[in-house]
């Protein structure tokens, strides 16, 4: 009996062990769903207080950004640069000096267009395999040689050698500051960091512009040999931010190395500010979202885009970039040339530059108050509506013959419209296309979405001196009826297609992506119908750790 009395007792136990373990794992499912609801919750402020570190790092690395905005912009200002162009040009100006041959200025640009397509490739192969950290450094060290060619260029062939070579780094910035940003920082933070990224694209050019018009006077070399020289100060300040900085722990999440995953998100925490925050729910939430992806069938390679949801969010995410190319704005960058011909001076131009870019400025600043109560979605679609009306205006201004008059007013219209492009689709579409994409296939996403975008880059950059040029189809003003058709294509895909990802965590997009749910339907509410699923993922997860714990 007594023998009988053990062997129950010794079987009894394992089921009450097993009992405790799951609800356990019940509750460390529940736990990621708490930490949803914590971040959703969580005030601007006290977010500001417990992240501290997220912004600063985001800040920084995305610096890096200003000098593929100064570089591409300086480009497209030298072919009207005195002393540039008196060095290179290749053919006579009617009206004195030389001229860089449109044939030639065709080729530059494209060549950078093409060297950032490789560039945005390469970055998402390489980003995945080494980490944010290392992909940074690497590629700032590889353009600080690349800008040697350039600043000892001896002909226009070499400045097409240039683009292709510095359009690779400027390719992986592009996508990897905005992607960097979108890891780091929390729900109420995303917004603001990726969009911080457009802003620096705007610096970048109103630098550039700002160092042309200082340097006008400057008649020999030196002219246009400074402002490349000046790209040599950015790269090691950022090297050196990006050595302090923790890696994406995300990244860290889906390479299994959950240790660093959490000791990077502690390294962007402020905990003696005084805000409760679980990081133990926290890494919770990250595993659940990445073992979730991993069961709706998200891998990481660049077919995995065109499977599935992600099929979905990948056209969303390009598409979104692919409106802000076509939307009007290779027109809005028509305005100083419209009112030169209604008799503005070269110098007065390049000052004008100066202050439209400043106007840009200003809109992206503006735009971070509006984004803290309205929504990305609302913004992109209000935005083309204002810049729809705008390019009607100008169409029917330019249908009677254009004289002095209405030149100033076509280029003043094309200059507001630019101050309400950056008030909204500027800065909206960097959140958009870093918050669409699932976190496994994020870098990948968005690095072919700025693929589709500067594809469109290279098309608008065919036609539109096609339909400006007065020797070919000199469409002049009338070019903005185009460009309001496109706008309409545009504004209506925005309605039916574009979510709104405002408030939502990345395991609730995973779920609302993954139910097909309407982009215009998308909220937190529609979310918490499928929280269960995401509870499901991390009971999971927890189950995994604790057998490979057991196996260890």
């Amino acid at each position: 009996m007594a023998a009988e009395k053990e062997l129950q007792s010794s079987a009894a136990a394992p089921v009450d062990n097993n009992n405790n373990n799951m609800a356990s794992l019940a509750n460390d499912g529940l736990a990621a769903q708490q930490a949803i609801v914590n971040e959703r919750g969580m005030s601007l402020r006290d977010t500001l207080r417990l992240w501290p570190k997220a912004i600063l790092f985001s800040f920084f690395l995305s610096l890096c950004i200003i000098m593929e905005g100064y570089d591409t912009n300086l480009m497209s200002n030298f072919y009207a640069y005195p002393a540039f162009k008196n060095h290179y040009g290749n053919q006579v100006d009617p009206d004195g000096g030389m001229l860089v041959s449109a044939t030639w200025q065709t080729a530059i640009t494209n060549s950078t267009q093409a060297g950032s397509i490789i560039g945005l490739i390469i970055n998402g192969i390489v980003t995945e395999w080494i980490g944010f950290k290392k992909s940074m450094i690497f590629f700032m060290v590889f353009l600080i040689g690349a800008v040697f060619i350039p600043f000892f260029s001896t002909g226009l062939p070499m400045f097409v050698a240039a683009g292709i070579i510095q359009g690779i780094p400027w390719g992986v910035f592009q996508t990897l500051a905005v992607t960097y940003a979108a890891d780091i920082c929390p729900v109420h933070l995303r917004t603001y960091m990726t969009s911080w990224i457009n802003m620096c694209w705007v610096i970048g050019i109103l630098l550039s512009s700002g160092i042309l018009r200082g340097l006008m006077s400057i008649e020999g070399q030196w002219g246009y040999r400074i402002p490349f020289a000046l790209q040599w100060i950015w790269p090691l300040p950022i090297i050196g931010v990006t050595l302090l900085a923790p890696e994406s722990p995300w990244w860290l999440v889906r390479k299994g190395r959950l240790d660093e995953a959490r000791a990077a998100v502690l390294q962007i925490v402020n905990l003696d500010a005084g805000i409760p925050f679980d990081v133990d729910a926290h890494m919770e939430m990250m595993q659940a979202t990445n073992q979730l992806e991993i069961e709706i069938s998200t891998g990481t390679h660049y077919w995995d885009c065109f499977r599935g949801s992600d099929l979905r969010r990948t056209e969303i995410s390009s598409i979104t970039w692919v409106v802000q190319a076509l939307c009007g704005v290779p027109f809005m960058s028509y305005a100083t040339q419209f009112l030169v011909q209604a008799g503005l001076d070269s110098q007065d131009a390049y000052s004008l530059n100066v202050g439209k870019d400043g106007l840009q400025l200003f809109g992206c600043i503006c735009a971070w108050y509006i984004m803290t109560h309205v929504g990305r979605r609302t913004m992109y679609l209000y935005g083309l509506v204002v810049m729809f009306v705008i390019l009607v205006v100008v169409g029917c201004i330019g249908i009677p013959v254009e004289n002095e008059a209405r030149s100033w007013a076509i280029g003043s219209l094309l200059i507001v419209m630019l101050f309400f492009f950056q008030l909204s689709l500027g800065p909206a579409c960097y959140s958009l296309v870093a918050e669409m994409p699932s976190t496994r296939l994020r870098t990948k996403t968005v690095a072919l979405a700025r693929a589709a975008y500067n594809i469109a880059g290279l098309a608008t950059g065919f036609l539109m001196p096609q339909m400006i040029g007065r020797n070919a189809w000199n469409w002049g003003a009338k070019t903005a009826f185009f460009w309001a058709g496109i706008t309409l294509l545009c504004g209506i895909w925005v309605f039916f297609r574009l979510p709104e990802p405002k408030g939502l965590t990345y395991a609730e997009l995973d779920l609302l992506f993954e139910h097909r749910v309407s982009a215009r339907k998308f909220g937190p509410e529609a979310a918490s119908q499928f929280a269960v699923e995401l509870n499901m993922a991390g009971e999971k997860t927890d189950g995994a750790g604790a057998h490979h714990a057991e196996q260890v």
